[in-house]
């Protein structure tokens, strides 16, 4: 099992395309799902998302934990919804179907658990993309991806270090973690949540020193190396632009007008089958 979120070296059509490639499809892609309210758009994107994760030989353990915290922000986030506005589907799309008859204005109608639904559909939707980009793109290749739009290369290469940096304060945690379960602090099920917690926090202040001594080593590394000398730099991982890549981006340029389009088929971001 991999414990860690990181990039996931593989040899898949998905690996192979450029860095600057994937970047603009997650963008791309991402801005129309967040804007657009259109079920059947969004069913779409997320069917395309898995099954590029299924190409790109994804497993479910390598994205199992951060499915499971997605899934109980969103739940948490659509019972927010309903008791701060448990109106707002029928105010959305003009029309009030009560499914059950509560108390006051906390009635349950189908406007609003389309909503919800629309909601937590959108996570699932931008989630996958997400994952295929951070699991299948180099950091390296991910900066030069970052410079080759016009982003500046320390800006790059400042983003390129916190993705590799990522696993390993992951790997910090769990062997602090294990050394202090030697020590015999108790910190599995076997305990109540409250001191897992904390205990949990105890493994801070270890993790930020850690933390501390790997930046240290990498600013003397990078200032030996007289990094940001000049005001360009060249890239070992870059990738030039093949055939996938040109059609990747020919598809996800369709995807995208076949999103806005919509806007004009529903006379707006949402897609009201209540009509």
């Amino acid at each position: 099992m991999n414990s860690t979120l990181g990039y996931i070296k593989n040899d898949t059509p998905i690996h192979r395309l450029s860095g600057t490639t994937k970047l603009m499809v997650f963008i791309l892609l991402s801005i129309i799902v967040m804007t657009t309210f259109d079920t059947r758009y969004l069913f779409f994107i997320m069917l395309i998302s898995l099954i590029t994760m299924k190409i790109a030989k994804i497993k479910w353990e390598d994205v199992s934990f951060l499915v499971k915290v997605v899934f109980v922000f969103s739940l948490i986030n659509i019972i927010a919804i309903y008791i701060f506005e448990p109106e707002y589907g029928v105010k959305l799309y003009g029309s009030r179907n009560v499914i059950f008859e509560g108390i006051g204005r906390y009635s349950l109608t189908a406007e609003q658990l389309f909503y919800e639904f629309n909601v937590v559909l959108k996570y699932f939707s931008t989630i996958p993309l997400a994952l295929i980009f951070i699991l299948t793109t180099d950091p390296s290749e991910f900066s030069s991806s970052l410079n080759r739009i016009g982003i500046s290369y320390k800006i790059s290469y400042a983003v390129a270090l916190a993705l590799r940096y990522i696993p390993d304060i992951q790997n910090s945690y769990y062997e602090i973690r294990q050394a202090s379960q030697a020590r015999g602090i108790e910190m599995s099920s076997k305990v109540g949540l409250i001191d897992r917690v904390k205990e949990s926090a105890n493994i801070v202040m270890p993790l930020i020193f850690d933390s501390l001594g790997r930046i240290e080593t990498i600013a003397q590394a990078m200032e030996l190396r007289r990094f940001g000398k000049n005001k360009t730099r060249t890239w070992y991982r870059a990738k030039d632009f093949s055939r996938n890549d040109f059609l990747v981006i020919i598809g996800v340029i369709i995807l995208l007008a076949l999103g806005v389009s919509l806007f004009f088929v529903n006379d707006g971001r949402f897609y009201n089958p209540f009509l």
